[in-house]
């Protein structure tokens, strides 16, 4: 009998050790979650009734890091602050240093956590998540160089130069993970209604910590802290979990979402790899960059290696855009560019809108241009990005501003460059 029942113990200890490494191995669509708690220290961001947004942000920042370390065994967090401190000298290099901790932790996946406020209307509330991106209303403003913010936080688009190098990056990111903030975003605010709050949608916004990360990555508004009633939901640890449990929940259905798009990216891959029987595969033959698909974790290495090399800069750092080019390859295009700015040089001057950046040339017929698909023209700059894709050709700005709006409902981040030839020109 004694013999039977230490029999039966061991089994269950075999059953229980076998689940154990099973739970140990269930794989994710991300490996390295970046939980930001936005504000610290000497920038207590909004204060309303006795509270600081720093000291909400960073509460919920820590139950939601819990959450994923207990609920998603072999998903690392990482914490930009785990206590009340600040992370630069002046807000624009705390950003920075943000978006620095997420980059060297090599994130899949970055969320920054803050709370609203109107202070002119009490009333309003609910939860809204932010994306990197532009709205048609600061298109307006920056297109006439009157766009002037008084908000630290975000980018100032009022400089030609920042802003086309801004635009440039937006356009490039339907191509590596816009796709993927933007399903984060969507998950965040679904999770949100499920339980209760009152969604407010997600947005658009210049923010320089999403910028600035190498990864997919969206900033979360957990409520009014203006409307008395859902500040003092936001004060209560009740209301502290249940935000915490919502953007956990997202992030579970976010990974699930990364890891069958994975999948079936690769499957896809297989099947286009693998030659017919029968045949033999050309060694000389290659994908159209054109075609290719946007991953969940795109190639970032070098830009994360940088550091984007802003921590000093109050602007977007074109260096940090830049850093993964090849030494050789810039001399030789700068050789080339010099004869190409020569021949610009005797161009008139011109007008077109953008609508698409790229590192690699793509076909003008490509299925990427939508309507526009073959109505495209190719242009070459410096950067990252040296092909541009544009429509149209005007004598003024006014002329392609007009177009650029018809553009927009197509691409809404399309905007107007100035070109001499078939280059993009600064001026």
């Amino acid at each position: 009998m004694r013999m039977r029942l230490l029999l039966l113990l061991a089994f269950a200890a075999a059953v229980v050790s076998i689940n154990a490494v099973a739970a140990g191995n269930i794989v994710h669509g991300v490996s390295v979650v970046v939980i930001d708690a936005g504000h610290g220290g000497k920038f207590p961001g909004a204060h309303y009734g006795g509270v600081y947004e720093k000291d909400l942000t960073l509460k919920v920042a820590l139950k939601l890091g819990k959450l994923i370390e207990e609920g998603m065994s072999g998903v690392k967090v990482v914490y930009t602050r785990t206590t009340d401190k600040a992370l630069g000298a002046d807000l624009a290099s705390d950003l920075q240093a943000r978006a620095d901790i997420a980059n060297n932790a090599g994130g899949d996946l970055f969320i920054s956590i803050h709370a609203n406020a109107a202070p002119k209307a009490a009333s309003v509330r609910g939860v809204e998540t932010l994306i990197m991106g532009e709205t048609p209303k600061e298109q307006r403003y920056n297109e006439n160089a009157l766009y002037e913010s008084n908000r630290e936080d975000l980018i100032d688009m009022s400089d030609e130069r920042t802003a086309a190098i801004v635009r440039a990056y937006i356009q490039n990111l339907q191509f590596t993970y816009g796709e993927y903030s933007m399903a984060i975003a969507r998950c965040i605010q679904t999770s949100y209604a499920k339980a209760g709050r009152n969604s407010r949608g997600v947005k658009r916004q210049l923010l320089r910590v999403l910028y600035a990360t190498d990864m997919p990555g969206a900033l979360t508004e957990i409520g009014f802290m203006t409307n008395a009633q859902e500040l003092a939901y936001m004060k209560s640890d009740k209301g502290q979990n249940e935000i915490a449990s919502s953007i956990y929940r997202a992030v579970k259905e976010y990974s699930a979402y990364v890891l069958k798009t994975r999948r079936a990216e690769e499957g896809a891959s297989e099947k286009e790899t693998t030659p017919p029987a029968g045949t033999s595969q050309s060694a000389g033959t290659s994908q159209s960059a054109g075609t290719q698909q946007p991953t969940p974790k795109p190639a970032a290495d070098s830009a994360k290696a940088s550091g984007k090399g802003a921590a000093n800069s109050t602007q977007p750092s074109v260096a940090g855009k830049v850093s993964g080019e090849n030494a050789s390859a810039t001399k030789e295009s700068a050789a080339k560019g010099t004869v190409a700015k020569e021949s610009a040089a005797q161009q008139p001057l011109r007008y077109a809108v953008q609508v698409l950046a790229s590192a690699r040339s793509i076909p003008l017929n490509s299925a990427q241009f939508r309507s526009y698909r073959g109505k495209v023209r190719q242009y070459t700059s410096q950067g990252r990005f040296p092909y541009k894709y544009c429509v149209g050709e005007f004598e003024s700005r006014t002329a392609a501003q007009r177009k650029a709006a018809e553009v927009r409902k197509i691409f809404p981040e399309a905007f107007v460059v100035c070109c001499r030839g078939t280059q993009i020109v600064n001026n």
